[in-house]
């Protein structure tokens, strides 16, 4: 599969739960912005749980599109040397799409989305069949494996962020059922251990 990198416009954005990009071909640079001083540690901590795969990048002094010029250079920069990469810029900035649509008009894959939830590649996931959902989570789980939640209450958050929080009650607890009943996952009170096919 190819790279996906998600530049996040940490100014406009700010995402907490990064859990629905822990699958190995995403890339993740926050940029954040001369005066931003802080991040939460649920940020810290989902950017530490994706290890290598994912930067900060603190802009570079102050002005009205400093942090979208950067956004700019490293696409650029990184296009030059994997034209097959996906980009995704999340920000409400609508000011990225004639960058998107010039990114587009060079045959370089890029779209902009207001949240994690509006990437392309994780749209659909919550429509496709009870098995597709089952076989997906079961993906995802198997390509992290020094981060899996350790809890059944992090295991339901982390498989609803990746259906981006479409998935009701009943269709959840039907997911994780069937994980469990193809022993998969087991639950003992609120622990989780895993059973994975290699």
């Amino acid at each position: 599969m190819k790279i996906n990198y998600v530049l996040i416009d940490y100014e406009n954005v700010q995402p907490k739960n990064l859990a629905s990009l822990a699958e190995e071909h995403f890339r993740v640079k926050v940029f954040v912005g001369a005066n931003q001083a802080k991040v939460p540690i649920e940020l810290a901590e989902a950017m530490q749980a994706l290890g290598e795969r994912a930067e900060y990048v603190r802009i570079s002094g102050n002005g009205s599109n400093a942090l979208d010029f950067h956004i700019a250079y490293y696409i650029g920069r990184i296009a030059a040397t994997e034209p097959k990469a996906f980009f995704h810029i999340i920000s409400r900035d609508t000011g990225f799409d004639p960058l998107i649509a010039h990114l587009k008009s060079k045959g370089i894959l890029s779209n902009r989305s207001a949240s994690l939830d509006g990437i392309p590649i994780l749209k659909g996931l919550a429509e496709a069949s009870k098995d597709d959902q089952v076989d997906a989570v079961v993906a995802k789980l198997k390509g992290m494996p020094k981060s899996r939640p350790q809890r059944e209450r992090t295991l339901r958050t982390m498989i609803s962020a990746w259906f981006g929080n479409k998935l009701d009650a009943p269709a959840l607890d039907r997911i994780v059922n069937e994980l469990v009943r193809r022993k998969l996952v087991g639950i003992d009170g609120v622990k989780v251990s895993y059973s994975l096919p290699a």
